[in-house]
């Protein structure tokens, strides 16, 4: 199977100066202008991609401590507090040896 990649162009306007600072920037990493802002635009859309992903994941996460703390699932200060105190204890002998 043959895969073509559709192209297509991509015009905006931009500062001269920064132009040229940019096509002599990508000539020194020995890539085109071109290729470096095709690069940035998936680094950019991937970043995105990874933001909304994450908002998901917490959104999740968020929402079942919520249902959990209302179903009465619910640890007290002091059962916190005496689990704490032991992991401290724990990592206090590590680090002493």
């Amino acid at each position: 199977m043959d895969l073509k990649m559709t192209e297509a162009t991509f015009t905006f306007r931009v500062e001269e100066e920064l132009k040229a600072a940019f096509t002599e920037a990508a000539k020194a990493d020995d890539q085109t202008s071109a290729q470096l802002l095709r690069k940035f635009m998936r680094d950019y859309i991937k970043q995105q991609q990874e933001a909304a992903d994450y908002d998901v994941w917490f959104r999740q996460k968020v929402q079942k401590a919520i249902d959990s703390a209302n179903a009465g699932d619910l640890l007290s200060e002091e059962d916190v507090e005496t689990e704490f105190a032991a992991l401290r204890e724990e990592a206090r002998k590590s680090s002493a040896q």
